[in-house]
């Protein structure tokens, strides 16, 4: 469908600033718990807390400063249903234990993917009954946002697209649907929700505010909302920045009036709510002060998604002198070699660096199993060995940076390869897309860390990343 004949029906985008949402949100003073399900979901903003653990005592060092949101890592989207509920569940009681001593009231966001992929409704429901259990009142309503329109995903008429140029493909027919895991048919999104709910939530029965409703202002959107009882799904259109910050200051509004809510979003929804500017992507003058360090950086990739492929492809084009190792999923599957296999690995890596950026990535033909929990399995194994060699670099050689590309790859980077327990989001690499985390502890302190999804970006996006954060040629040894 083209998207031009898809908006006709609706009224032309209405403006509003960050600045008038920031003030609805201050003056409302919850802040933001934002349950990230891998870590990509801190590409949209900046200056924000990370954590990847969760104890009360991390909340509570959060909690203490002025930070309107924090991010919290739970991976969740690598594990099975069991671990994922159990996750949300520790998460969300630490949080609201430490909100307690600290007098900070807190609102929960489920951060998922803009493709739809990942544990729904079972993460919200989680999150629902931590807040009940903890003597919170019972939720209202779950207000579903997965677009994403710096990367191409828009939701218009209730309908959930990706843009390919002019035109607008139904989500439902791209790769993502087919995930091995997380897979789907429907890009209707109340349709959606009827699917992944196994019915519980009929698509008759699930709100949509459509983008009549969303640019009609604040009181439409509350008004719209304020049946809502007992986890009604309520689905949103959004083509603009200003079409978020319009329903942000709708589900403020709908607070004020007592609607208690959770909600499930793609990357750009925290940005709208807190009224927080979009932020120019970061210049290598920002990301290295003093120069930086004159080793080659470590790219890491472990998404297999076609853009990321391409990606890889177009990086390998664009610079001859990259070192580029690949690791066999098959001798990493062999228990009895893996790990001599991976150590040789991290030594020929730190070699390496000393005069080049180096590129690993795992074989690029998916391995998948004959249910949805086995290849899961397969994909943390693969992924365990990634981090294994990225954490035997490391203590033994800072790279220039480490890049991360795909979501349980940077998240398990982050959290273990690099043992990372805080961060801050610096900002993104690219307008909107992709993020720049500054580790506040563990080997990685101080190396720029860069968060990349598996499905954003042009083929060139991976190439510019690397060449904003490589120095010239001629200043790198060996080079």
């Amino acid at each position: 469908m083209n998207e031009a004949h898809a908006l006709r029906a609706f009224p032309a985008p209405a403006a509003v600033s960050a600045a008038e949402v920031r003030a609805s949100s201050e003056a409302l003073g919850s802040r933001l718990v934002v349950l990230d399900d891998d870590p990509t979901g801190t590409q949209s903003v900046a200056d924000l807390p990370v954590l990847t653990r969760w104890e009360i005592d991390d909340f509570a060092a959060v909690f203490a400063t002025e930070a309107p949101a924090v991010y919290v890592l739970t991976n969740a989207r690598s594990l099975g249903d069991d671990d994922a509920r159990l996750r949300n569940l520790e998460v969300a009681q630490n949080a609201l234990a430490a909100a307690a001593t600290a007098g900070v009231e807190v609102e929960f966001v489920s951060r998922g993917d803009s493709t739809l992929r990942g544990h729904f409704p079972l993460e919200t429901d989680t999150l629902a009954a931590a807040v009940a259990a903890a003597g919170g009142a019972l939720i209202d309503g779950v207000v579903i946002v997965p677009a994403f329109p710096d990367a191409g995903r828009i939701t218009v008429g209730g309908v959930h697209y990706m843009r390919d140029g002019e035109d607008l493909q139904p989500i439902g027919e791209t790769e993502f649907a087919r995930d091995a895991t997380f897979g789907y048919r429907s890009s209707n999104l109340a349709a959606w929700v009827e699917e992944k709910s196994g019915g519980r939530y009929p698509a008759h029965a699930v709100i949509t505010l459509d983008l009549g409703t969303i640019r009609a202002g604040a009181t439409a959107v509350a008004d719209a909302i304020q049946d809502a009882v007992d986890l009604t799904p309520i689905v949103c259109d959004v083509v603009t920045e200003d079409d978020l910050r319009l329903i942000s200051l709708g589900l403020i509004e709908a607070r004020r009036r007592g609607k208690t809510l959770l909600s499930r979003v793609g990357p750009p929804f925290v940005r709208a709510r807190i009224g927080s500017e979009r932020r120019e992507p970061l210049t290598a003058a920002e990301i290295y002060p003093d120069g930086g360090t004159d080793r080659g950086g470590l790219i890491v990739v472990g998404s297999h998604v076609a853009v990321t492929t391409r990606q890889l492809s177009r990086l390998r084009e664009t610079n001859p002198d990259l070192t580029d190792i690949e690791i066999d999923v098959a001798r990493v599957l062999d228990a009895d070699g893996a790990p001599a296999y991976l150590r040789a690995i991290a030594d020929r890596v730190v070699d390496e660096l000393e005069g080049a950026d180096v590129v690993i990535s795992t074989t690029r033909t998916v391995t998948t199993a004959a249910t949805a929990d086995d290849s899961l399995r397969i994909a943390r194994t693969v992924s365990a060995a990634v981090v294994d060699v990225v954490r035997e670099v490391v203590a033994r050689t800072r790279p220039r940076f480490v890049v991360a590309k795909g979501g349980i790859t940077s998240s398990d980077v982050a959290a273990h390869g690099l043992a990372m327990r805080q961060a801050t989001v610096r900002g993104p690499m690219l307008p909107g897309i992709i993020s720049l985390w500054e580790p506040a502890d563990g080997p990685a302190t101080g190396i720029p860390y860069v968060v990349f999804a598996g499905n954003v970006g042009d083929d060139d996006a991976l190439a510019q990343v690397v060449s904003t954060l490589t120095r010239t040629p001629a200043a790198v040894t060996g080079r």
